[in-house]
């Protein structure tokens, strides 16, 4: 009895002792995590394909290897976005690089940091609502055109697909509904007549036949065709005064997207599905990974920017503001490449 006695009390004690261990590390990791410094990071369509490499940098644990945590700032648009740095809600912000050109043209020096992406990642559809027939972008001349926001990715990438098409801004009536998925609801219920968004949104409805598609600058090959050359696309950019005060944090966030683009080059879709939450699949996962199989290449491979796209992107947006806007700047400022350089030396496990 004794000996059995002595056996449970021993059994009892090594469970008090393992679980005081595991709270013990627990403790310490939620230690650890408090005490890294903090990033305020404003983005719009967070559930997206847009944003996967930064997704995919959270769920692996890139970012707190690197020594940084992030605090998400959700926003529906990049030019909500992009509002929230600009009143010092946010310390860094995630969107496309035209974002860039508006504030050096207000004097607001800005940097990109880290690429994520070598398109505008967006399509634009028309919806086959009621029977309406689209031929071509032509057709949309007088239609209600659902863009996440104006001053938006979605907005100057319909922009320049209307210019190609001879039409202009004025030709239609611009209706900013977000990227959440509840522009779905939007175009079901003729509130719009078509829709300009990132993926998965639009793929989901393309297979879904609740839109047909007329515009496409996801593909490396439909952006070259839209914007005549190769140019960058989304970005992580922070304010010049950030990317020198807080050089540490900078450098983990661009070791933290270096390395889940890395990993993205090597991924297989079942390796995707495992780090992407079900929450972003729209409930139906093939839909999800066809989306993100069509974005593979859009992604970009090792975060550096490109100056020569830059410039490309530069000369195709000036011609768009047209004169609503001055047209001295230098793209060249618009980015550094110092802390991807650093990134790119690392050996990442």
């Amino acid at each position: 009895m004794k000996s059995a006695h002595a056996s449970r009390r021993s059994l009892l004690l090594a469970a008090v002792g393992s679980l005081a261990s595991v709270q013990a590390t627990t403790a310490l990791s939620s230690e650890a995590s408090r005490a890294l410094p903090r990033v305020r990071l404003a983005l719009a369509a967070s559930q997206s394909l847009y944003h996967l490499p930064l997704t995919l940098a959270e769920r692996l644990g890139f970012f707190r290897q690197a020594g940084v945590q992030v605090e998400w700032l959700p926003k529906e648009s990049g030019a909500m976005a992009l509002s929230a740095a600009l009143a010092g809600q946010a310390d860094v912000m995630a969107g496309a690089y035209e974002h860039l050109f508006g504030l050096h043209l207000k004097g607001l020096i800005y940097q990109s940091f880290v690429q994520l992406s070598r398109t505008p990642q967006v399509s634009l559809g028309g919806s086959t609502r009621g029977g309406l027939v689209w031929r071509s972008l032509t057709d949309m001349k007088g239609a209600r055109l659902g863009i996440s926001a104006l001053d938006s990715a979605t907005h100057w990438t319909a922009c320049q697909w209307l210019s190609r098409q001879g039409l202009t801004a004025e030709d239609v009536v611009f209706v900013p509904v977000g990227s959440s998925q509840g522009v779905i609801e939007s175009l079901r219920n003729g509130s719009i007549d078509a829709l300009c968004n990132p993926d998965p949104i639009m793929y989901w409805l393309e297979q879904k036949n609740d839109i047909r598609l007329l515009g496409d600058a996801r593909t490396l090959q439909g952006t070259r065709q839209l914007m005549g050359g190769a140019v960058p696309g989304a970005s992580l950019f922070a304010h010049a005064d950030f990317l020198q005060l807080h050089p540490d944090r900078v450098q983990a966030l661009s070791d933290a997207v270096v390395h889940a683009l890395k990993w993205l080059q090597t991924a297989g879709l079942t390796d995707i599905l495992r780090a992407v939450p079900a929450s972003h699949w729209m409930g139906d996962r093939a839909i999800y990974l066809g989306a993100f199989e069509k974005l593979r290449e859009s992604y970009a491979v090792d975060g550096l920017v490109r100056s020569e796209d830059v410039s490309h992107a530069w000369r195709v947006h000036a011609k768009l503001i047209g004169n609503y806007g001055p047209r001295q700047l230098a793209p060249e400022r618009t980015f550094t490449n110092a802390f991807v350089q650093k990134s790119r030396n690392r050996r990442f496990t």
